[in-house]
């Protein structure tokens, strides 16, 4: 009797969850590592916000292990070099002219200074998301290891998606920047476009940054998300349910 109430119960919870076809957003909060007190501000921003860390930064381990115990999933920011060349090289970055060799050990560091993370996104790497070879190697390494994927797309010219695919990497890429003009007002606009991507498609991910003005606009508009009929869930969440429902690729590059 006990056994058949169980399965009616879990019979009920996966009708439910079927049957639960509200428009999804996930938002990722990238360039954590060095301001603790924006970091701390990013990890705390209510509901399953994900949390990109830098590598080798000043206070990123602590951050990582700050948003775990917080319950946010973390994924490891990986600076990928950009065409702009005049910017300096960041720690743990992935270059061009790296061989394979030394490509998997800068990575196998990264992730070990980004404690819990799920999986990779890019930081930059408007140059080297279109080179196939070393997109490959950051699949193949990622596929070894169990992780996800979500392509910043900083550049239509970008093949990781389609890579990783390829290698049998969950992944997704990303919808909208919310302050690439880190302004209230262009948040807010950038906000709204996001939620008209999740009814169109079913779901979008936003990518944010720890500014002032992000932060404020996140602690007070996230809470509201369920009320206005959508799922506000985490990366792995989201993946899973892409694949079922299958994933339109359609959005603005921007570094």
């Amino acid at each position: 009797m006990l056994q058949r109430a169980a399965l009616f119960v879990l019979l009920a919870a996966c009708q439910a969850a079927a049957a639960d076809v509200r428009p999804q957003i996930s938002i990722i909060i990238d360039d954590l590592g060095y301001a603790l007190n924006a970091g701390r501000r990013a990890v705390s921003l209510p509901g399953p916000v994900v949390c990109a860390i830098l590598p080798q930064t000043p206070r990123g381990r602590a951050l990582a292990e700050l948003a775990r115990a917080n319950g946010k999933e973390v994924l490891l920011h990986l600076p990928l070099q950009s065409i702009d060349d005049a910017r300096p090289d960041e720690p743990g970055g992935i270059t061009l002219d790296m061989s394979r060799t030394r490509f998997a050990e800068v990575l196998a560091r990264n992730l070990d200074e980004v404690p819990f993370a799920v999986g990779v996104n890019g930081h930059r790497g408007s140059l080297l998301t279109r080179h196939p070879g070393h997109m490959q190697w950051l699949m193949d390494e990622i596929a070894d290891r169990g992780l996800i994927f979500v392509d910043s797309y900083t550049t239509h010219l970008s093949i990781a998606l389609d890579i990783a695919h390829e290698t049998g990497v969950p992944a997704m890429r990303r919808d909208v920047f919310l302050d690439a003009d880190p302004s209230p007002a262009r948040v807010a606009k950038e906000f709204a476009r996001l939620k008209e991507l999740a009814r169109r498609h079913g779901s979008a991910i936003g990518i944010g940054h720890p500014y002032p003005h992000t932060l404020d606009f996140l602690e007070v508009t996230l809470p509201g998300l369920e009320a206005q009929g959508f799922r506000f869930v985490g990366i792995r969440e989201l993946l899973g349910e892409s694949t079922r429902r299958g994933h339109s690729e359609r959005t603005v590059p921007g570094e």
